[in-house]
């Protein structure tokens, strides 16, 4: 624990503060079925790490792939998944988190009748947020932003 000695203005960093507002959307390839958020990469935090949110369409996946340098981790915060991590298929459900080491080879697939949406790091960026922006420009519809603000649907019986 530090002490108010230790702490000073001096040393203070303005942090960052974003919403879904802000987060830009992004489909990579026309044929590909998940879209991309960038909450913060390096062109808004000056720093190498992508945050992005990573929306699956249902049947939805990425493509199998692996990175050099980075880890990667994914918390899923809705819908039903499948890991497939240097072979070997993990679960995924809301509240899992997925930790993905440098070289690991790996994808993500969408299992569920419904969209799968996943909070994704990637440190360093390695290339990955300039991959996102090369993509199409997407929005977020009532479903996203009803997700990613915490809305909750009411049952009136």
């Amino acid at each position: 624990m530090m002490s108010q000695s230790t702490l000073s203005s001096d040393h203070c960093m303005i942090p960052v503060i974003r919403s879904p507002n802000d987060y830009q959307v992004f489909r990579i390839s026309p044929h590909d079925t998940n879209r991309l958020a960038i909450i913060f990469d390096s062109t808004t935090a000056d720093d190498s790490l992508t945050v992005c949110v990573e929306i699956f369409d249902p049947g939805g996946s990425t493509p199998t792939h692996r990175h050099n340098f980075a880890v990667e981790m994914f918390f899923i915060l809705k819908g039903e998944g499948l890991a497939i991590c240097d072979g070997k298929d993990i679960p995924l459900h809301a509240g899992d988190s997925l930790l993905v080491r440098p070289t690991g080879i790996h994808e993500i697939r969408n299992i569920g009748n419904k969209r799968l949406y996943a909070l994704c790091f990637m440190v360093p960026n390695e290339d990955f947020s300039e991959l996102i922006r090369s993509g199409i420009p997407e929005i977020f519809d009532e479903e996203d932003l009803a997700v990613l603000q915490g809305h909750k649907t009411m049952l009136i019986a």
